[in-house]
């Protein structure tokens, strides 16, 4: 989040001119209760840096734990103009997680979503990944993006007996994950 906030100021103290600033909020983690947002800057003239942060603080309803804290800095390349067209980018990940009480039926990549029901699991992550995306020019100074990413996670968690409380049964766990790392639909204003 400081990161984040580092560079909006940064942003926010130079001259603005045409096309090399953009905010942004990802409208699919929106539509999961996760706030977010994004800043893109123009580094050259097919070159910006996208930095997006998401947290989320959420106690739900039947003792369920969604909370999390997401920085996720990428380099991007564009194709043609910046902030309009195809890119690629390169990113980089990490936060905080503290998820359980959910009863999920997803067994995929490693990643068995159905332990989700019964444990808590609190721990951190880092990573990184390469993404492909698109951005269409709605407007003057509106776009609408998507973007997915593909990479790798390796997280350390503990894991609790149950969602909101228990004992701790598992300390200290490496886990690794390689598949998505990115999945956004943003909705972009650039400057």
């Amino acid at each position: 989040m400081c990161v984040l906030l580092a560079i909006a100021f940064a942003g926010m103290t130079q001259g603005v001119q045409a096309q090399s600033v953009a905010v942004k909020s990802n409208v699919l983690a929106d539509a999961f209760l996760n706030p977010n947002l994004g800043i893109e800057v123009g580094l050259a003239p097919k070159w910006t840096l996208d930095v997006t942060g998401q947290f989320n603080a959420w106690m739900l309803s039947h003792d369920r734990h969604w909370k999390h804290w997401v920085v996720q800095p990428e380099a991007r390349y564009w194709f043609c103009d910046r902030f309009s067209g195809h890119f690629v980018g390169a990113h980089v990940h990490g936060g905080q997680y503290n998820i359980g009480g959910f009863d999920g039926k997803i067994n995929f990549l490693g990643t068995d979503t159905r332990k989700l029901k019964d444990t808590r699991y609190q721990g951190w992550f880092v990573g990184a990944g390469i993404a492909y995306g698109y951005a269409w020019i709605l407007g003057q100074h509106w776009n609408l993006e998507a973007e997915i990413g593909f990479g790798y996670s390796y997280t350390r968690y503990d894991r609790f007996q149950c969602a909101g409380c228990g004992r701790r049964i598992e300390t200290d766990k490496p886990h690794h994950y390689v598949g998505p790392t990115k999945a956004a639909i943003n909705l972009v204003y650039v400057f």
